[in-house]
């Protein structure tokens, strides 16, 4: 084999080395981004031309992020968030337009004292958060939607509901709060009717689901009442009747022997009476 078929070979496989290489890496970036963004890599592959350049606003995301200074609240300043949220939602109540706006601001504000940046309009947050909190950043762009539209009187107290259950979402992984903060959360949070929901609430909509079984258990258990009761009350009235039926069974037989006896008693005198006749006529 000559020379120039060597260089030739070695020349080729570095090439197919280095695209199988390129694939590799793409495709490791590409699983990265997805386990990382989750729902939002699928959103920025429809927003975009092709594959490539939603990866690449992905990755220039991510970088941005990591140029980010995002620092934890203080025990006391998110405690303090906490107390102000619920305020919110219990003014959901009688103003929910209202608290609904307060829910947005206290997302901006708890966003500003973690270190993400709130000066580079909407757009720009979102692309800020989705790096950390692609699971919830969605709920957040619903929730933003729905309190813009009820600046205009658009949307229903169920929409506004729905607007404050979504900011609870992302509030609470900003917070970092654990889950049982956020079951207290829950708990409060408005219903659909605009009212809070106390912590016997889950156990009275239980009820309310149940109440027909246990109205059928209790019918079937006062049926099994009744019939107790008659099973109890039946053997006497039962053993009253066989009595009566003895007795008169007894008085019958009775009478029965008693004109057996009657009977005999004629027959016998009747055959006295004819012996003494023929003892007279001989």
């Amino acid at each position: 084999m000559s020379t120039v078929a060597v260089v030739v070979i070695v020349i080729v496989v570095l090439v197919v080395l280095a695209v199988a290489g390129y694939f590799a890496r793409a495709q490791a970036r590409r699983r990265g981004l997805r386990q990382r963004f989750g729902p939002e890599y699928d959103r920025a592959v429809k927003d975009h031309r092709s594959t490539r350049e939603a990866e690449q606003e992905l990755l220039a995301r991510q970088k941005r992020h990591d140029r980010l200074e995002i620092r934890p609240l203080a025990p006391e300043v998110r405690d303090r968030h906490l107390a102000e949220w619920r305020q919110v939602q219990e003014r959901f109540v009688d103003a929910p337009e209202t608290a609904v706006t307060e829910a947005d601001r206290l997302i901006h504000q708890v966003m500003s004292e973690r270190g993400y940046p709130t000066d580079g309009g909407y757009e720009q947050q979102v692309a800020d958060l989705s790096v950390e909190h692609a699971a919830t950043i969605d709920r957040y762009r619903q929730a933003h939607d729905i309190s813009a539209r009820a600046e205009t009187e658009q949307a229903s107290t169920e929409d506004l509901r729905q607007a404050m259950v979504h900011y609870r979402a992302l509030f609470t992984e900003l917070l970092d709060i654990g889950d049982e903060a956020g079951a207290a959360d829950r708990a409060a949070e408005p219903d659909a009717a605009g009212t809070r929901a106390s912590t016997g609430t889950p156990a009275t909509e239980a009820s309310a689901e149940t109440a027909p079984e246990a109205a059928d258990a209790r019918s079937e258990t006062a049926e099994q009442d009744v019939e107790a009761e008659r099973a109890e009350t039946a053997p006497p009235a039962r053993s009253g009747a066989r009595t009566k039926t003895g007795a008169r069974a007894k008085a019958a037989a009775e009478r029965a022997e008693t004109e057996t006896k009657a009977r005999a008693g004629t027959t016998a005198g009747r055959r006295t009476a004819r012996r003494d006749s023929d003892d007279e006529g001989a």
